[in-house]
């Protein structure tokens, strides 16, 4: 699978043990930045990672920030994108499971660090439910960002 990465300074050295990880486990990574601990900010990651993956450059990303607040809120603006932000295992199974994200979002200050490398794995390994009360809540979500769209074009 393919995954972009983003992060800020605070998210940085979470982001880089995610990325050994990933590609231990024998996964593609696109790394958006930043590339080292100085101050930043985390929307300009997050808008390339998330856009990376709503154009389908990539099948999925991993944002990592202090809390993992920011860069869900700002994953969350882009078409498209179902950015969770995921603080256990359990959660990162059921945020696939219930919600398709394809966006999962961390805190450095927050995740255990012993804990990030399963929290990662449950979340690529589990596949959407297909259930049709969850279909049909995405569904709901899509037609939410199709006339948010058409209300700021008028």
């Amino acid at each position: 699978m393919k995954i972009a990465l983003g992060a800020d300074h605070r998210g940085f050295e979470l982001k880089e043990k995610i990325k050994f990880f990933l590609m231990e486990s024998g996964h593609q990574v696109k790394d958006f930045g930043c590339f080292n601990q100085q101050s930043c900010d985390y929307p300009d990651f997050a808008l390339l990672t998330a856009k990376s993956v709503s154009n389908h450059e990539c099948e999925r990303g991993i944002l990592c920030c202090a809390t993992g607040v920011g860069m869900s809120i700002v994953a969350n603006k882009i078409r498209g994108i179902r950015a969770a932000l995921v603080y256990d295992e359990q959660i990162a199974l059921l945020v696939r499971k219930h919600n398709k994200a394809n966006i999962l979002c961390l805190g450095s200050e927050i995740v255990d660090r012993k804990k990030v490398n399963q929290i990662v794995e449950n979340w690529i390994i589990t596949p959407f439910s297909n259930e049709q009360r969850h279909m049909s809540r995405i569904e709901k979500i899509m037609q939410i960002e199709c006339d948010s769209k058409e209300s700021n074009a008028k």
